[in-house]
């Protein structure tokens, strides 16, 4: 079997490899709730109406919010293994 295949065998140091950004903001709502995540995370799509659609809207254009979502849910990850 050709390892180039195995999406692990590709990035093998990369939690982040193959997780799709909104299970990211998913995981993260489901464990700290929307209040919490603004909390952690001060963003506008947190706080004001919040939901999956528009924070992933932002997010896909916002590197610097990503990056400490991502960050967020690398540090749960971490936790919980």
């Amino acid at each position: 079997m050709d390892d180039k295949n195995n999406p692990n065998q590709q990035q093998p140091n990369n939690p982040l490899h193959g997780v799709k950004l909104i299970n990211i903001l998913e995981v993260l709502v489901a464990h700290y709730g929307w209040e919490q995540l603004a909390m952690k995370i001060n963003i506008n799509c947190f706080k004001k109406d919040p939901s999956i659609k528009s924070s992933l809207k932002f997010l896909r254009k916002t590197q610097w919010a990503r990056d400490k979502v991502e960050q967020l849910y690398l540090e749960l990850h971490k936790k919980n293994n």
